[in-house]
């Protein structure tokens, strides 16, 4: 009777026993679940900084002045003196259009002049005495000063067959030939005014506000070693809507050895700031409308919603989000979730 008994208990202290070896051994299936923990992630101390704003820009050559020439008149090209390549002066003869025929023309005139003049004086003596009524001496008034006219105007299409240098500067490559049949369409040729050449370059509308007149620039061209600077004459008084960028023009101070439609790198200096907080680019994270940094805050991780400014290698500025002091994260922010422990490996 006694050993019927102790069977069953025995069984039952087996199943008791078996059921919390279980427990022990995979304790992670009905006990809680611990924190992650990321222990390998590396610090850095927000403090201020000396940050000089400089932008690189491109920018083009171009002299100060340059003009299409065109005649005026339509003929035969009879003198070229577009010498290629080489300066000339203002009003300089360049190229001349056939014009015989408007000098006959003005030979007439001037015949038809002075017999009008002698009339003119001969009914004016009349008209002293009463020979001629005041109508008839004033038709040859107006016959003397129709005729004046005449001239002036055969004087002005004289000249047009005349083409002459706007002003001093140096010949471009000619197009015509002696004997050409040239119209006001006809490009003859190409004057630059290269005593003083100009920059142009474009830079993003946020630094427009910094840009004033008189501001110096450094830019460099290909093949050149020497730093030219210019100076900051105006700029255009609308951004472009197709690019965000506002168009500058600079006079070169000296342009000896470049040439107009060179490439340019353009430094501009937009001044300095002696509290800026720059913190490493890798602690950023970009967000699709915004940017973010993770703080530690009481030993935890806090996301915080971060401006960025100015960027410089491998630093960018902060203009809002963060405070002097604050320690941000800079390694390992793939795995840390907000209001999870963090402790720094190491701090900068």
């Amino acid at each position: 009777m006694r050993k019927h008994l102790l069977l069953p208990l025995t069984i039952t202290v087996l199943f008791i026993a078996c059921g919390k070896s279980d427990k022990q051994g995979n304790p992670g299936a009905t006990g809680p679940k611990t924190n992650y923990n990321v222990t390998a992630v590396e610090g850095f101390v927000v403090k201020p900084s000396i940050l000089s704003e400089n932008v690189t820009a491109s920018g083009t050559i171009i002299p100060s002045e340059e003009t299409e020439l065109h005649p005026e008149a339509t003929g035969r090209v009879v003198t070229i003196n577009l010498p290629e390549g080489r300066a000339v002066r203002k009003g300089e003869l360049l190229v001349k259009v056939f014009d015989e025929d408007l000098k006959t023309q003005l030979n007439k005139l001037e015949t038809q002049l002075k017999q009008a003049e002698i009339t003119e004086q001969r009914l004016g003596d009349l008209l002293k005495v009463k020979g001629v009524s005041q109508q008839e001496y004033d038709l040859a008034v107006l016959q003397v000063q129709t005729l004046k006219s005449e001239m002036d105007l055969v004087r002005i299409n004289i000249g047009k067959t005349e083409l002459r240098a706007p002003y001093d500067g140096v010949i471009g490559l000619r197009k015509i030939s002696p004997g050409a049949y040239v119209t006001p369409a006809t490009a003859v040729t190409t004057i630059r005014a290269t005593q003083s050449m100009k920059l142009d370059f474009s830079v993003p509308e946020k630094y427009s506000v910094q840009l004033r007149s008189g501001q110096t620039v450094n830019f460099t061209v290909g093949g050149n070693a020497k730093v030219y600077q210019a100076i900051v004459q105006a700029t255009e008084q609308s951004i472009s809507a197709d690019t965000r960028n506002l168009l500058v023009r600079a006079l070169i101070r000296d342009g000896r050895g470049l040439l107009p439609g060179a490439f340019a790198e353009v430094s501009l200096s937009l001044g300095s700031k002696s509290q800026a907080l720059l913190i490493p680019s890798q602690a950023i994270i970009p967000q699709a409308r915004d940017k973010k940094v993770i703080v530690s805050n009481n030993g935890k991780s806090n996301f915080v919603t971060i401006k960025t400014g100015v960027r410089q290698a491998g630093m960018v500025e902060i203009s809002s989000g963060l405070s002097i002091g604050d320690t941000i994260a800079t390694t390992g922010i793939l795995f840390l979730r907000p209001d999870m422990p963090l402790r720094f490996s190491k701090v900068e």
